[in-house]
């Protein structure tokens, strides 16, 4: 009996893709240049009962396993390693159930965000963490990997709404972890161990994610600057000033060009970078919070600092954000970073970043989560060009060593994957990779569950 017959016997023979041409879309992310293998094959689970069957077939056979939701990861860590089994989670997209007295949803993972955000508006409830892909990524991937977003600077990041989770261990065991009242402090936080392990501890089946009520509308603030340091200034003035707004984003005039040449969206602005600010405080305290938004973009040096008094641009400037990166994708491979600094740092850390760029000789799109640091510079190389490929993997190991010295880290809501494993080695000390090393040997004793990604494993003994 072969292995997939093997296999065959242990999943439904229909959720096995074992056809190359078929299997090739779910290899890999969207990281560029990432490295990625050839699995034994796909699955696509309908059921958690499924995963445990495929997870202790696995464990049988010395098999690795590699989950993936949408793809739309940016570090690797969802790529296919040799010989592994790649459990994809898209089939297991149903909302199961939504609490309009608890504020919560319990959902499959493959679950697109935009499509949970729209099933709960309609009982006037609100799923914050938006990161730029919402449209096409998944909750589970963004678990995954604790996604952020555009609202994370106001209302945080995935792992403050995520309440429990059903997981698949590495040892083929189905679990519950997490509650669902409003405290839990029994025993060790097991539930914020798994947000943001990247598939290496357990594959999660089921999320339990507490929601907000709908915010109101909000009012948009554009400013205009000459440069990243100013804007950046900005940034830093808004922090200053006490004010949290909802939004705040960063877009230079390269990412806005390429946006518009794609969507035709009619987007000028006669600026380098603008700045992107939002506020959802209704009346008259959202009124001076973003008078004050202005003044801190003034003072930093804005050209143009205003509020929006026509919706239809700050939706477009707010859409040209999102579209950023497939927009930039078109005109070559993409190398994106994913730092992320103390807002005080940001003015600094943005004119080293240039300089980078400059030194390598690399085209250096800029966007960011600006109002909490987390900074997305994207390299572009031209299709083909190994030269500039080269030399734009040396820029982004020397961002990465720009953000640690400045007391930042490697990955602010992408995660490690493949991409920055030697960036979390250069950023953890010694001592707590033995912590994270003797996690993982506990929960994966098998050592099967996404191996590679993260941290190398040294060898047991």
């Amino acid at each position: 009996m072969t292995t997939l017959e093997s296999l065959a016997r242990a999943v439904p023979a229909d959720i096995i893709i074992s056809d190359p041409d078929v299997m090739d879309r779910y290899l890999h992310d969207d990281a560029e240049w990432a490295p990625y293998g050839t699995a034994l094959a796909v699955i696509r689970p309908r059921e958690t009962a499924e995963v445990v069957a495929a997870v202790s077939w696995c464990i049988e056979n010395r098999v690795a396993v590699v989950p993936r939701g949408s793809g739309t990861g940016l570090s690797g860590g969802a790529n296919a390693l040799a010989g592994c089994l790649v459990v994809s989670l898209d089939a297991m997209d149903q909302v199961l159930a939504v609490d309009p007295v608890e504020r919560t949803a319990r959902v499959q993972p493959g679950v697109i965000n935009d499509d949970l955000r729209k099933r709960v508006a309609e009982n006037g409830l609100w799923y914050p963490p938006d990161p730029a892909s919402a449209p096409w990524s998944s909750i589970g991937g963004n678990v995954a990997t604790n996604a952020g977003g555009l609202c994370c600077v106001k209302y945080g990041v995935t792992s403050e709404y995520v309440l429990d989770l059903e997981v698949v261990t590495g040892t083929g065991k189905l679990v519950r972890i997490g509650k669902r009242t409003a405290k839990d402090v029994a025993g060790y936080d097991l539930r914020a161990l798994l947000v943001g392990s990247e598939g290496t501890l357990g594959i999660i089946t089921e999320i339990t994610v507490r929601l907000l009520p709908l915010p109101p509308a909000a009012t948009a603030i554009v400013g205009y600057f000459d440069s990243l340091v100013e804007a950046g200034q900005g940034v830093a003035n808004v922090t200053v000033a006490g004010v949290i707004p909802s939004a705040l984003e960063l877009v230079d005039s390269y990412c806005l060009r390429a946006v518009d040449e794609w969507k035709n969206m009619g987007l000028s602005a006669e600026a380098e970078v603008i700045l992107l600010a939002a506020t959802d405080v209704p009346g008259a305290a959202g009124e001076e919070e973003a008078r004050t938004i202005v003044h801190a973009f003034e003072e930093a040096g804005a050209t143009f600092a205003a509020v929006s008094e026509n919706a239809e641009e700050a939706d477009a400037f707010f859409a040209a954000r999102r579209l950023a990166y497939p927009a930039l994708e078109r005109l070559g491979p993409v190398l994106t970073e994913d730092i992320c600094v103390a807002r005080s740092k940001v003015p600094e850390v943005l004119a080293a970043i240039q300089e980078i760029g400059e030194r390598h000789d690399t085209v250096l799109a800029q966007i960011a989560h600006a109002g909490d640091g987390n900074l997305h510079p994207l390299l572009v190389t031209p299709v083909g060009d190994e030269d500039a490929r080269r030399r734009a993997q040396a820029a982004f190991e020397d961002i990465i060593a720009v953000a640690l010295a400045a007391g930042g880290t490697v990955s602010g809501e992408h995660g490690i994957g493949l991409l920055k494993r030697e960036g979390l080695a250069a950023e953890l000390s010694t001592d707590v990779i033995d912590m994270h090393v003797a996690i993982k040997r506990a929960l994966d004793p098998h050592g099967i569950m996404n191996p590679g990604k993260v941290f190398e494993m040294p060898a047991a003994g």
